[in-house]
C-alpha cells in the first residue's frame, strides 16, 4: 500500500535531476559564450600605441563657432507637403542670421 506522502517524494526526484540538468545547460552555454567572446576578441586588432593616438593641431586645440542660424521657408500649399516634395528633399539649408547677438529669453 502507497501513500501520498511517498508518491510526493518520488515524484520530486524526476524534478531535482530536471532542474539540475537545466542548470548544467545554462551553465554550458555561459562557458561557451564566454569562449567565444574571448575568441572573437583574439581577432580584432590591438588598441593603439601612444604614437598612434590623434594628436593636437598646430595652432593648439579646436573651438566652437557659435552663430545663429535662420531657417528656410516652408513653402505654403493648400495641403500637406511630403518631405520629398520640399525643397531639397526635407534637408532645407540654414543660413546666418541677421542678427548673431545671443537671444535672452524672459
Amino acid at each position: 500500500m502507497t501513500s501520498i506522502a511517498s508518491t510526493d517524494l518520488g515524484s520530486g526526484g524526476a524534478f531535482g535531476i530536471g532542474l539540475l540538468v537545466a542548470g548544467l545547460a545554462v551553465v554550458a552555454l555561459l562557458i561557451g559564450a564566454f569562449v567565444l567572446g574571448a575568441r572573437i576578441r583574439r581577432r580584432e586588432p590591438p588598441p593603439p600605441r601612444p604614437e598612434e593616438q590623434p594628436r593636437l593641431p598646430d595652432d593648439g586645440p579646436v573651438h566652437k563657432v557659435r552663430e545663429h542660424r535662420e531657417p528656410a521657408e516652408v513653402p505654403r500649399s493648400d495641403r500637406r507637403l511630403t518631405p520629398h516634395e520640399m525643397p531639397a528633399h526635407g534637408n532645407s539649408p540654414t543660413r546666418p542670421g541677421r542678427s548673431q547677438e545671443r537671444r535672452r529669453w524672459g
